[in-house]
C-alpha cells in the first residue's frame, strides 16, 4: 500500500541543502508504504503515516511554515477521507514541534503524544520563550516577509508514551500495522525513535546522528554522548531494514548497517578533538570557537539558523567535556 498524492498540489519546500545524497540518484524524500511527507518549509520535517484505522504525524516542523504544513496534511487527509488522530513528538525542540499550536487549531481532536520529560519541558515558561525566540529567528532567516505570529499556546503533550509502548494504527498487508516507541536519549533527555512494523522502518531521533555526506555524520549529542552511543546500540538491535533520519530523510538501504558504525566513529573523532584541545590547555570559550570553526559550514543555514547552531554547539561541547574521560576509556584512546 502507498499513498497517491497525484493532483493534490502539495507545497513541499525546494531549496539547496547541506545534506548530500549518499548514493547517486537516491531520492531521500521518497517514502515507502502509506507514508507521506507533508513538510511545509526548511529546517523541520513532518511525516504523515496513514494506517487502516488511525493516522499519525511524526513531528510537525517549524512555526513559520505551519500554515503550509497544515494545509499539506489536510489535503492528503481530505483526499483519503480521513482525520488526523495522533501527533507523535520525537522531542521538544522548536524545529520539530513549533507548528503544534497551529495543528491543534486545525485538528482540535488530535491527540499529541510524547515522552514524560517532553511533557515537563513544555510546561516551562522559559522553554516556551526559547521556542518562540528560535521560531522568530527561523522566520526571519527563511521567510522574513511572511509576518506569521510564532505561537506557543498549545505546546503540550496529551498522552505520555512509555518506552516500548506499541501504538496500533491498523493492518498492512495482512499484518498488524504498529508504531513502537523507543526511548533514545542523548540529543535531549526526551528523545524518542519510532519503529514501524511490519515495514521495519525506523524513524530515528537526532540522538543517533544526521548524515551530511559520505564522509561526515553530525553527532548532535546536546545532553550525553554516552547515552547517544547506548541509543545507537538500542536502535541497532531492532534490525531495521530502513532508516528515516531527522532533517535528512530516507537513508539508502545499503547504508543501514554502516550507519551505526559511522556514528560511533564520529563520536570517537570528536573525543580525540576534545582531548587535543584539553591537552593544549584551552579554556571553554577557546574550545567553543575552535569547535564552531571546525564544524560550521555556511551551507548549514539551509537547514538551521547560525544562532541555533552556535547555541547547540555550546551544549554539544559541554556534553563532550563532561564525559571526556568516560569516552576516552570507551574508545580506548
Amino acid at each position: 500500500m502507498s499513498i497517491s498524492t497525484e493532483g493534490l498540489d502539495l507545497r513541499l519546500p525546494e531549496y539547496k541543502s547541506v545534506f548530500r545524497n549518499l548514493v547517486e540518484g537516491h531520492d531521500r524524500y521518497e517514502m515507502p508504504g502509506p507514508i507521506c511527507r507533508v513538510t511545509g518549509g526548511q529546517g523541520g520535517e513532518a511525516m504523515l503515516i496513514v494506517g487502516s484505522e488511525r493516522t499519525a504525524l511524526i513531528d510537525c516542523g517549524m512555526a513559520y511554515c505551519a500554515d503550509v504544513t497544515v494545509e499539506n496534511t489536510r489535503k492528503v487527509l481530505d483526499h483519503l477521507g480521513r482525520s488526523l488522530d495522533y501527533i507523535l513528538l520525537s522531542h521538544s525542540h522548536y524545529d520539530h514541534m513549533g507548528a503544534l499550536p497551529y495543528f491543534r487549531k486545525a485538528f482540535p481532536n488530535v491527540c499529541v503524544m510524547g515522552s514524560e520529560h517532553c511533557a515537563h519541558v513544555l510546561e516551562r515558561d522559559n522553554a516556551k520563550k526559547l521556542i518562540k525566540k528560535l521560531g522568530e529567528t527561523a522566520r526571519e532567516s527563511y521567510e522574513p516577509d511572511k509576518g506569521i505570529d510564532i505561537l506557543t499556546e498549545g505546546l503540550s503533550v496529551d498522552r505520555i508514551l512509555q518506552d516500548g509502548e506499541r501504538i496500533q494504527i491498523g493492518r498492512l498487508d495482512g499484518e498488524d500495522f504498529t508504531i513502537d516507541t523507543i526511548y533514545t536519549p542523548g540529543h535531549t533527555d526526551c528523545s524518542i525513535s519510532f519503529y514501524l512494523l511490519p515495514l521495519q522502518l525506523l524513524f530515528t531521533s537526532e540522538s543517533t546522528g544526521i548524515p551530511e555526506g559520505t564522509d561526515y555524520l553530525h553527532t548532535p549529542s546536546l545532553k550525553s554522548f554516552i547515552r547517544s552511543l547506548d541509543s545507537v546500540e538500542k536502535c541497532r538491535r531492532t534490525h531495521a531494514r530502513h532508516l528515516c533520519i531527522p532533517h535528512y530523510g530516507m537513508l539508502p538501504d545499503s547504508y543501514v548497517d554502516r550507519y551505526w558504525d559511522m556514528f560511533c566513529e564520529e563520536c570517537a573523532s570528536k573525543t580525540r578533538f576534545a582531548l587535543d584541545m584539553r591537552d593544549r590547555g584551552l579554556d571553554r570559550d577557546e574550545m567553543l570557537r575552535e569547535y564552531i570553526d571546525r564544524y560550521w559550514d555556511p551551507a548549514k543555514e539551509a537547514e538551521q539558523p547560525k544562532e541555533a547552531f552556535d547555541l547547540n554547539s555550546g551544549y554539544i561541547l559541554d556534553s563532550l567535556l563532561s564525559e571526556l574521560d568516560l569516552l576516552k576509556d570507551r574508545f580506548g584512546l
